[in-house]
């Protein structure tokens, strides 16, 4: 994620923020421009800074504060990008799902905010009844008889459920502890989610499977009974070898999604780095350069450029959190079948794009 700067004031801004906290401008996200701006409010729509344009207003979701996405004035759509995409959202009846809520959001805009920079944009349901992409925000309900109604967070046929405890910080750690899952976050979730979604658009829509099989492996083997067996015995003592986590190991669609939400992964968080200016060292040696973060992540060349820069960085941060008393921040191995997923998930994203250069290079400037 790139850092911003307050137009009126020159005041550090960041994604999520709503008001400049020097100057006071209330500001908002002009997700065409993947700018933030401070804004002034005008007889025709927010003006924001950043353009001089007097033509937005806030997604209708600001209303809740859940949200701080503009769209233009004259939209069609009263949401921005990612919340026109929600089919059902909490039960905002109960406070604490308005706070969930909250965190849910941001963290599916981080999503949004990579797929938009790639131009990886997706119908929504009303667009396309059968296969646009939606999100139902969902928790768990009690039944008549007293039981507890669980929400499986998952992806079917365009639609991502998500269960809204994954917001609570204490719940989702429980849930990492009892499935043994090293990372488990609610935007590691949506990329992961929407991987799923891509699969259907990217491999099988664009009908690369001879190509996707070389890499994953054959998708058409009975994916219950495969998710089955996982659970019940786990994955292979030599997992790392191949994939890059164990769930990956469940099913080829599985081992898919895991690598498009790392590849997610990598690119926003190398994109953090260069923002920040942050250099590191790549063997440690005194009579050694530099790793090179000065390049744009969404424009990689290849993943061996991503992966040259990564490495180093992951190792150095690493060693951060260790020094603090906290375990790895990054405990992945990238081996060479990883990186070769890793390359294919980076191919079908840069074949499909029209003109993503561009978008990527104004994005930046």
């Amino acid at each position: 994620m790139k850092l911003f700067e307050c137009q009126s004031c020159g005041n550090a801004l960041h994604f999520d923020n709503t008001i400049c906290l020097n100057c006071q401008h209330r500001v908002g996200y002009l997700q065409d421009e993947f700018e933030i701006s401070a804004l002034e409010k005008t007889a025709v729509g927010w003006m924001a800074l950043a353009n001089g344009k007097p033509r937005y207003r806030f997604c209708a979701n600001a209303e809740f504060d859940v949200c701080n996405w503009l769209v233009a004035a004259n939209s069609e759509s009263t949401f921005c990008e990612s919340c026109r995409h929600n089919r059902m959202v909490p039960d905002l009846s109960i406070p604490a799902n308005t706070v969930h809520w909250r965190k849910i959001e941001l963290a599916k805009r981080y999503v949004f905010r990579s797929l938009m920079r790639w131009r990886l944009r997706a119908p929504n349901r009303i667009e396309d009844p059968k296969g646009g992409l939606a999100f139902d925000l969902l928790s768990d309900t009690l039944a008549s008889d007293g039981s507890v109604k669980n929400v499986q967070t998952g992806h079917e046929d365009g639609v991502i459920t998500l269960n809204i405890a994954e917001a609570d910080d204490a719940e989702r750690e429980l849930r990492r502890s009892s499935m043994g899952e090293t990372y488990r976050t609610l935007v590691g979730h949506f990329r992961h989610e929407i991987g799923h979604y891509f699969w259907d658009q990217l491999v099988r829509d664009a009908n690369r499977f001879s190509e996707f099989r070389a890499a994953f492996g054959d998708e058409t083997i009975d994916y219950a009974a495969a998710l089955k067996r996982y659970y019940e015995i786990g994955p292979p003592s030599d997992w790392q070898d191949s994939f890059i986590s164990a769930y990956a190991t469940a099913h080829p669609w599985e081992d898919f999604a895991e690598t498009w939400a790392h590849y997610l992964h990598m690119v926003d968080a190398l994109e953090t780095a260069r923002a920040y200016g942050i250099n590191v060292n790549a063997s440690f040696k005194s009579s050694s350069q530099d790793v090179d973060l000065n390049f744009e992540p969404y424009g990689a060349s290849s993943v061996a450029q991503l992966i040259q820069a990564w490495i180093p960085l992951t190792v150095a941060i690493n060693g951060v959190n260790r020094s603090m008393g906290q375990p790895d921040l990054y405990p992945f191995v990238l081996s060479s079948p990883v990186r070769e997923k890793l390359e294919f998930v980076h191919g079908i994203i840069h074949r499909c794009q029209t003109g993503s250069q561009e978008q990527i290079s104004r994005s930046d400037d």
